[in-house]
């Protein structure tokens, strides 16, 4: 099977303009980590799309593609994706980029390794997301439209882009003087209590209505200058994991048409896991996957999962990711 796997920031996205050094560094360590589990694999052949100012910087056995600043990506990628049996890509959800990626790769009739177009434009969309993760009793941290909300000066809140990746476009209100100038206009925001607890995600994967967990991950922020910077996950920390499973079961549910790998962002509030947000694409926490868990997830991802499938980790440790 030829693979085109295609990460945005290294392999092209940028090509034309200064890389956003954060998202270049989580990018990079996510391409790294996908293509040493398809060098695990037999009988694929994965064409790598790659920003030549990442040439030697990403270590694999397969063909590249380089990127250089006088081409244009999106048509370098519609190329190569015309030639490939199946696309993987990975890219951040804000401004409608993912799910342009994945609406390209299915309207050329190829294999989607990664949630569909619609399932991306469902959860890049906060809003959406919280509305129908409400809808089937999903508990979820209280949220409104900033355009519906006002705000009387009093407690802590977060502002959040609706299609913000990561801590992209959030914004901690503590005080009335810390409302923020927006760059967008206020339709385009949510606003959310800025709950205390540990921040959690979930690695899993998803097919046919049901969710299978992978593991359960802690994230570590330093807030500077009001926003949150992700410096650190614990991959794996949690091996008692009976109720984050109960509630990935619930979003499954929720999102029957959710397939593939996908990250789900919580908090453990004093009320217990409140899902923040959906994201239909490799997270940074795949990075450490197989060497906490032994399991291989493009393996899982191209062979498909079915109703009788079952996922077992062949080891258990925790590995930390130091961003």
């Amino acid at each position: 099977m030829k693979i085109l796997v295609f990460e945005y920031i290294t392999g092209g996205g940028f090509n034309n303009e200064a890389l956003p050094d954060a998202l270049a560094r989580e990018g990079q360590l996510m391409l790294q980590a996908l293509l040493d589990d398809l060098a695990r694999l037999a009988n694929i052949q994965p064409i790598v799309m790659l920003d030549e100012r990442f040439t030697g910087r990403i270590k694999h056995p397969f063909a590249t593609v380089t990127v250089s600043p006088q081409q244009d990506y999106q048509a370098v990628f519609l190329q190569e994706v015309s030639q490939c049996a199946a696309v993987w890509p990975i890219a951040p959800e804000f401004d409608g980029i993912l799910e342009t990626l994945c609406r390209d790769v299915e309207q050329l009739g190829k294999r989607l390794l990664t949630p569909s177009a619609a399932v991306v434009a469902l959860t890049a969309d906060k809003w959406q997301t919280y509305q129908r993760l409400t809808d089937f009793a999903v508990p979820t941290v209280a949220t409104q439209r900033l355009d519906h909300c006002h705000y009387n000066g009093s407690g802590e809140w977060m502002v959040k882009a609706i299609d913000g990746a990561g801590c992209r476009d959030s914004y901690l209100i503590k005080q009335r003087q810390d409302w923020p100038v927006l760059d967008k206009p206020n339709d385009q925001y949510i606003i959310q209590p800025h709950l205390s607890g540990d921040k959690i995600s979930l690695s899993a994967l998803f097919a046919h209505g049901r969710g299978y967990l992978l593991c359960v991950n802690r994230q570590y922020f330093q807030l500077i200058d009001q926003y949150y910077h992700l410096t650190r996950i614990d991959v794996n920390y949690c091996q008692n994991a009976t109720s984050h499973q109960a509630l990935l079961d619930k979003i499954a549910h929720a999102m029957p048409e959710l397939s593939g790998y996908a990250g789900v962002d919580l908090i453990a509030s004093q009320d217990g896991l409140l899902v923040l947000e959906i994201n239909p694409r490799l997270t940074t926490s795949y990075v450490g996957i197989y060497n906490a868990t032994g399991i291989n997830v493009a393996e899982q991802v191209i062979n498909g999962l079915d109703a009788t499938h079952s996922i077992q980790a062949t080891r258990q440790k925790t590995v930390t990711i130091n961003l």
